[in-house]
């Protein structure tokens, strides 16, 4: 039996040392699209969003609002060229600290509480039927995207990526 194992992890072994590279990938453009939307709409309106930040308590509210939304920017931009990956990782992840300390630890770990049922209502005038999603805005999302970010910071981004590029160029000059 300990033959096969040892068989069967000769072949797998090298083919999930190949794969690693491209779930890091996955991992960064995931992250990398999660920070966008978020980023545009602070963007897009940092006054509203220098308001919020203050009724949270948030100080300097005008430029944290700046200071979030440019740090998840700046995590869109690097993190989908896989440049400076584990450095964007930090700052990311104190905007989740923050996040959960003021908007997301009080609400529980779910995002979504419950999901009613409903018939007979009227939607634009229709009537209608089907299932309503109540939110609960958790910590659950904040959870995955620091888990996510501490793995980017603790194993880099990959060999498909910027940073693996430069690096290699690096060490081939130290070589020479």
């Amino acid at each position: 039996m300990q033959c096969q194992l040892t068989k069967m992890c000769a072949i797998i072994m090298p083919l999930t040392e190949k794969l690693k590279s491209v779930s890091l990938l996955g991992l960064r453009l995931i992250l990398a699209y999660t920070f966008l939307t978020p980023a545009i709409m602070k963007l897009s309106d940092i006054d509203s969003t220098a308001l919020w930040f203050g009724s949270m308590g948030i100080p300097f509210p005008t430029l944290n609002a700046y200071m979030a939304a440019g740090t998840e920017m700046a995590g869109v931009v690097l993190l989908t060229l896989g440049l400076f990956s584990r450095l964007i990782s930090i700052p990311l992840l104190v905007t989740m600290l923050v996040a959960f300390i003021t908007v997301h630890g009080g609400n529980g770990f779910n995002v979504i509480s419950e999901t009613v049922q409903f018939t007979g209502a009227y939607v634009n005038g229709e009537m209608v039927e089907g299932t309503v999603v109540l939110l609960q805005n958790g910590y659950e999302n904040i959870l995955y995207y620091s888990l996510m970010l501490f793995i980017i910071l603790t194993h880099g981004p990959g060999v498909l990526s910027i940073d693996h590029f430069i690096s290699k160029k690096m060490n081939e000059k130290r070589e020479d």
